[in-house]
């Protein structure tokens, strides 16, 4: 069966081109453009009110036939095209397209999973979770409606090319992740979204050990191979079993910071903004004006570097985040202390504290 759109736009050109073909043909006829069009009219929709131009040599009722069969028969074939697009759902899945089109416009400081195979579809659970704005595009149709049907926002298509990237707001996104099986795709992924917003954090999968450097090359932030972190998991598993149970507590369900919490210990993640009155100042003077109730485990400069256990002399810079772990309570006060005041939206959920 012929889809219901192109069922009514088949209909509408042919009943358009027999109103044209009527009006000239009366016209044609002898008839003025006005009494022609009032013609196609009345003879067109039934209406049979009064013949302004006489129907009278058999040449102008052969065309009169035709023109009430042509004319109805396509405006039949419209309401038909109509009616099968309601009984189908078409209808409302254009108007559903339409919903997700504004939604994907509304986006800032958003989320792309690039990909929704079993990563991409656990990757989108826990942003869910976390309440972080996100967009799911995959070329694959049964699992874009997977997507859908769990109410993600969601973009059919190649996720290499520029226009279906642009379409999910690359520009106004904070961070893209592509979780693809093929490592080539996710490389040229890399590369294209790298250009289209030099300032968006990438984080991209690779299947082999050795894919990585060409992630890296490509412009990837961090690269992760979910074949060495199931080995490593595996390993400690055999080599600190009792530490693992531990972490896999709740069947898995627990996050390392709701265990911690349960020892009355947190994780945090403190970002120093450009205004802020520790800028300049020590790793060591923060923690002691923290007098010993936490411990900064890492800094992350704002190039990406990770820098475990950073020495006590290191200072501060703008755009750093501290990944401090301390008592519960502790660091909330230091961070109410110097905090910068700000509005918060749905597109900070998930952000570090700024200090």
């Amino acid at each position: 069966m012929e889809p219901p759109v192109k069922r009514i736009v088949t209909g509408f050109l042919v009943f358009c081109a027999t109103l044209i073909t009527a009006i000239a043909g009366y016209r044609i006829g002898g008839c003025t453009w006005l009494n022609s069009t009032y013609m196609v009219v009345i003879t067109v929709f039934g209406v049979g009110y009064g013949e302004v131009c006489p129907i009278n040599t058999p040449a102008l009722k052969i065309f009169t036939i035709f023109v009430i069969i042509s004319g109805t028969s396509s405006a039949v074939y419209i309401v038909g095209g109509f009616i099968q697009m309601i009984t189908e759902g078409e209808l409302q899945d254009v108007l559903g397209q339409r919903r997700m089109v504004r939604g994907i416009e509304m986006l800032e400081h958003h989320a792309i999973i690039c990909g929704f195979g079993r990563i991409g579809q656990i990757l989108a659970r826990r942003l869910e979770e976390a309440r972080i704005a996100f967009v799911v595009i995959d070329n694959d149709p049964e699992r874009t409606e997977i997507a859908e049907s769990l109410g993600y926002l969601v973009k059919t298509g190649n996720a290499a090319n520029e226009e279906i990237l642009r379409a999910v707001g690359i520009e106004r996104a904070h961070v893209l992740a592509s979780v693809l099986p093929d490592d080539a795709t996710n490389v040229f992924i890399t590369l294209t979204a790298r250009e289209l917003n030099p300032e968006l954090r990438i984080l991209a999968r690779g299947e082999i050990p050795s894919t990585e450097k060409k992630l890296r090359l490509a412009g990837a932030d961090q690269v992760i191979l979910p074949a060495s972190i199931s080995a490593a998991r595996i390993a400690h598993m055999i080599t600190h079993p009792a530490t693992l149970d531990f972490l896999d507590e709740g069947d898995g369900r627990n996050t390392l910071n709701e265990l911690l919490s349960k020892v009355d210990v947190q994780v945090d993640e403190v970002a120093i903004s450009p205004n802020s009155p520790l800028l300049g100042s020590t790793v060591g003077t923060l923690e002691a004006r923290g007098k010993g109730t936490f411990i900064i485990v890492a800094l992350r400069k704002a190039n990406g570097q990770m820098i475990i256990h950073p020495r006590r002399s290191l200072i501060l810079e703008r755009e750093d985040i501290l990944i401090v772990m301390g008592h519960r309570g502790d660091l909330p006060k230091l961070v109410q202390r110097y905090i910068v005041k700000r509005k918060f939206n749905d597109s900070d959920y998930g952000q570090p504290e700024t200090l």
